[in-house]
Order: structure tokens, then C-alpha cells, then sequence
């Protein structure tokens, strides 16, 4: 099934970084319309961005990780309290994981399976 997932690592600690909220947009119209939200579990996943029983659509879309609540909890400092990750999905068959990998003063990124 065609889905949006995400991953999130705390590469300081060695970690999962659950509690952070993330937000599925897609760019509509030359504008970003949000679609769905949710929060990163205890193994730091959200198995699917897409709202229930929509469908993928090729086109061009952005995550949006608040990193600035999980750093304060964690008594950590934060450099980016957001990151947004854009990309264009060009297959309305396939499933793509975005991953996010996190420190107080840095962050990484790449297309997953």
C-alpha cells in the first residue's frame, strides 16, 4: 500500500525521538496545504503521514518536524527548533520513508526503504 512514513533517531543520545510532533504538506495551487499531523511514537516511527483512505498523489510535499519541545525535554539546547524536509514523490505506487536524523545542532536526512 503507497504511504508516507517517517523516522525519527536522536543521534546524540543513541535514541528513538519520540513525542515529536510532524506535519504532511503538499504544495496545492502554489501554496502548502496541510494534510495530517501526528507524533513520532516510543521507536521515534509514524507509520503513515497520508490522512486514512487517501490516496498518494505524485507531487510535491513537506514534513515538518518541531524539534524544540523534544530538545527542552530532553534539557538539551536546540539549534533548529523546525525542520522541513521537501521532496517530490513521483509514484503513486510506492511507499516513501523519510527519515530525520537529530542533534541539538544538527540534522540529516535521506530517502529510505
Amino acid at each position: 500500500m503507497p504511504r508516507i512514513s517517517s523516522h525519527v533517531l536522536d543521534t546524540t543520545r543513541g535514541v528513538p525521538a519520540s513525542g515529536i510532533h510532524i506535519q504532511l504538506f503538499k504544495l496545492i495551487n502554489a501554496e502548502w496545504v496541510a494534510l495530517q499531523q501526528d507524533t513520532t511514537n516510543s521507536d521515534g516511527r509514524v507509520a503513515n503521514l497520508l490522512p486514512e483512505n487517501t490516496p498518494l498523489e505524485t507531487g510535491r510535499y513537506k514534513i515538518r518536524f518541531a524539534l524544540e519541545s523534544y530538545f527542552q525535554a530532553q534539557q538539551q539546547p536546540c539549534f533548529y527548533p523546525q525542520v522541513d524536509i521537501e521532496c517530490h514523490l513521483k509514484s503513486e505506487d510506492e511507499h516513501y520513508h523519510i527519515p530525520l536524523l537529530i542533534s541539538p545542532f544538527g540534522y540529516s536526512t535521506y530517502r529510505g526503504s
